[in-house]
C-alpha cells in the first residue's frame, strides 16, 4: 500500500512537449489567417480618411470659386495656394497625400497613400480622384469598389 502512494505522489502533472507544439501550431495557423484579414479591414476603414479629405478640399475650393470666380486664385484662396506647384495636403492621420491640378474653371484632386504608412500596402485602392464636376474614380486592383 505504501508503494502505491509513493507512485501516485511522484506522478507529474502538466503538458507534454508534443501538446505544447500542437497548441503553438494552432495559434500560428490562426494568426496566419487572421492577421491579413485584420490588416485589410484596417486599410478599408482608413480609406474613408482619403474620401473625407478629398471632400473637404473640394468644398474649400468651391467656396473659393464662389467668392473669387476661380479655383486657381492663389492670392485669395489658401487651399489653392497649398496645392500650387504640385504641393500636397496631408490627411488627418497622414495616411494620404492630396494633390491637385487647378485652373480657373476646373480642378482634379488626387489622394495617394503615403509610402511607409499602413495604407502604402493597399493594392486594392491605390488612389482616389475627385473632379469639380463631382466625378469620382479610383485606381488599384479593386478600383470599382473603392468609393
Amino acid at each position: 500500500m505504501s508503494m502505491m502512494k509513493i507512485v501516485k505522489l511522484n506522478k507529474s502533472h502538466g503538458f507534454t512537449l508534443i501538446e505544447l507544439m500542437v497548441v503553438v501550431a494552432i495559434i500560428g495557423i490562426i494568426s496566419a489567417i487572421a492577421y491579413p484579414s485584420y490588416m485589410e479591414s484596417v486599410r478599408k476603414s482608413n480609406r474613408s480618411e482619403a474620401k473625407a479629405t478629398l471632400n473637404d478640399v473640394a468644398q474649400r475650393l468651391q467656396r473659393c470659386f464662389t467668392a473669387y470666380s476661380s479655383y486657381d486664385d492663389y492670392t485669395n484662396c489658401s487651399v489653392a495656394a497649398d496645392l500650387q506647384n504640385n504641393k500636397s495636403i496631408d490627411s488627418e492621420n497622414n495616411y494620404y497625400s492630396i494633390t491637385g491640378v487647378l485652373n480657373a474653371t476646373t480642378y482634379t484632386l488626387t489622394a495617394a497613400p503615403v509610402s511607409g504608412s499602413i495604407q502604402g500596402g493597399d493594392s486594392a485602392c491605390t488612389g482616389f480622384i475627385l473632379t469639380q464636376a463631382g466625378v469620382k474614380s479610383a485606381t488599384g486592383s479593386n478600383s470599382s469598389n473603392c468609393w
